[in-house]
């Protein structure tokens, strides 16, 4: 049976980090606290690794693993073409719990599986597990378990589903370590599209709805929209001054912007992305696919079908995330 390595003190944490870079970098999956449930990850770039990975849970390619990160600053060099509403929620929520979906830059050199060209990014907010990706780099993470069952949130819990599928467990306690907001539904983290022109919440979880709203007023609630998109300001009443400023003025002065999870997949899916403006890349691992299709799709656009947005988000059971 595969180790379980304690995390709690600052020496414990320091060789287990090392332990499991070790184990990483042979190729193998670990299992490690986040702070929203255990993760079994794996280096983002291997491939052996991944097929591990997806082959632990019981998943196939059409499931592919989100991708962690040490630090929002590394979206810049995975995610391509990175939304204004994208920033401005990695601002607010990372690290944190809030997974988005972005356009993988098309030279990556790694294979996660049937993403569309796109790649699931999260910062996460806790110690042990940015102790990892600093030293491992990205990893591709899931919730630890079987799919089907529930994610684990301690370390001797994954290693009773996973067994010797994972090279190495690391032991940092229970996850979460504190309790949910009373408006939020899932410990699981929240999942948001933001390929397209407006940001599309694929899964509800520990960021809320209102909170993302907060951020980004526009973020569509997805097929599970409880609550409404705000509505626009009323138009001000005509200014007699208006008539002063030239039709050139008036043309060219741009509107300021605002500033600023338990269900089953099929109720909080709404759809994927929208096609991208640039012309698709060359052939690479990660080509993306932004081609019109004949199928009508979210509000007339040709966005990825629900079936290949669902596979994207994955995990077959409310229970199955991560």
């Amino acid at each position: 049976m595969s180790d379980i390595v304690s995390c709690g003190t600052e020496q414990e944490l320091e060789t287990a980090v090392a332990e499991a870079a070790r184990v990483v970098a042979d190729g193998e999956c670990i299992v490690l606290p986040t702070d929203t449930v255990y993760g079994i990850g794996c280096d983002a770039f291997s491939a052996p690794g991944v097929q591990g990975l997806l082959a632990a849970k019981g998943r196939t390619r059409e499931m592919p693993p989100p991708v962690l990160i040490s630090r929002p600053e590394v979206m810049a060099g995975l995610a391509d073409q990175v939304s204004d509403d994208a920033r401005a929620l990695a601002d607010a929520f990372w690290p944190g719990a809030l997974t988005l979906v972005c356009w993988a830059q098309p030279s990556l050199g790694w294979d996660l599986g049937e993403t569309h060209g796109t790649v699931a990014l999260r910062a996460p907010d806790d110690a042990v597990t940015r102790a990892v990706l600093e030293r491992v780099g990205p990893m591709a993470v899931s919730s630890a378990n079987r799919t089907g069952l529930p994610a684990a949130r301690t370390a001797h819990a994954a290693r009773e589903m996973l067994q010797d599928r994972v090279g190495l467990y690391l032991d940092d306690g229970a996850r979460p370590t504190t309790a949910l907001p009373d408006d939020v539904r899932d410990a699981a983290s929240t999942i948001v599209d933001c390929t397209g022109e407006t940001p599309v919440v694929l899964r509800h979880g520990a960021i809320s709805l209102h909170r993302l709203r907060e951020v980004v007023p526009t973020v569509h609630g997805g097929a599970d929209d409880a609550a409404p998109a705000p509505e626009p300001d009323p138009a001000p009443e005509p200014d007699p001054a208006a008539d002063q400023v030239s039709a050139v003025d008036r043309a060219g002065t741009a509107a300021p912007s605002t500033p600023g999870d338990a269900v089953s997949d099929d109720e909080v899916i709404a759809s994927m992305v929208r096609d991208a403006s640039a012309p698709p890349a060359g052939d690479v691992d990660q080509a993306r696919d932004r081609s019109r299709h004949a199928e009508p799709r979210w509000e007339g656009t040709s966005a990825l079908s629900m079936a290949d947005a669902r596979r994207l988000v994955g995990g077959d059971t409310p229970a199955d995330r991560g």
